[in-house]
């Protein structure tokens, strides 16, 4: 999988279960390339999701939501992650 293909795919699963305003997926793999414990198969994203549904929520609430969500992604083709709730 490549991480077009990974972007696509977070969002679509985001869309279909979260009421979300917008999601924006960076790719930040480049900042982890140096690191012993990088496998090229594996991403690190950051999500910057616009959702009144998950503000409502408190961080811990939301964070499992998204990973359950991800959790095939997770555990297949996502390295770290980094949240950010607007």
């Amino acid at each position: 999988m490549n991480i077009n293909q990974l972007i696509e795919i977070v969002k679509n699963k985001l869309n279909k279960n979260i009421i979300c305003d917008n999601i924006e997926v960076e790719d930040k793999t480049f900042l982890h390339k140096s690191h012993k414990s990088h496998d090229k198969n594996k991403f690190h994203i950051k999500l910057i999701i616009t959702s009144d549904y998950l503000k409502k929520k408190n961080k811990v609430e939301s964070t499992k939501d998204i990973y359950k969500i991800l959790k095939k992604e997770l555990e297949e083709n996502i390295h770290s992650i980094q949240i950010l709730i607007k």
